[in-house]
């Protein structure tokens, strides 16, 4: 990666620049994030292109960082307490002045049903963000707008953000215009 980001507050075309995104409509970026504070960076910068009403699957093995660039999202929304991680809890909800976040962690699910008997289905709506890390342990899920993967590479992570659906497109191409 050319420039690595050093700053907390990024503009997006800055942090476009900085990822070396092209600056066509994307439907997929990869990008090698080299530090924690990247992953941090990635998701304050994502923090205000997301739409109420989007739904984003976090992948990657336990260690990829999901939940770090969740903690980079919310510090993008304002938030300034503690991120905690939802594998417990099941899903910690944050609300901003514009919207409602609800972050799930659904890697202790061992049945597909447990989504529907949590009764976590109602959080996502219209006017809730909802980050997802182990989408594939609740299958029946709404369709993510954003898929975000990860993975371990070298000193750092890979990571591989794909947009299906046009408000996944309208944020992938801000984020890398």
């Amino acid at each position: 990666m050319g420039a690595l980001l050093k700053s907390s507050v990024f503009s997006v075309p800055s942090v476009a620049k900085a990822f070396d995104f092209p600056s066509t409509s994307m439907t997929k970026v990869n990008r090698f994030l080299a530090t924690e504070d990247d992953t941090l960076a990635l998701g304050r910068t994502l923090a205000p292109l997301l739409e109420p009403g989007m739904v984003l699957h976090l992948r990657g093995d336990l260690g990829a960082g999901k939940t770090t660039l969740a903690r980079g999202i919310l510090r993008g929304l304002g938030h300034e307490g503690r991120v905690k991680s939802p594998t417990y809890t099941l899903v910690e909800p944050y609300q901003f002045s514009k919207l409602y976040l609800y972050h799930f962690d659904f890697y202790r699910f061992l049945d597909p049903e447990e989504l529907e008997a949590s009764g976590f289905r109602e959080y996502f709506n219209r006017e809730s963000v909802c980050l997802v890390e182990w989408p594939e342990k609740a299958p029946d899920l709404p369709a993510a707008d954003l898929e975000i993967s990860m993975r371990p590479e070298q000193q750092g992570r890979e990571i591989v953000i794909s947009a299906h659906t046009e408000a996944g497109r309208r944020c992938l191409d801000k984020l890398t215009s």
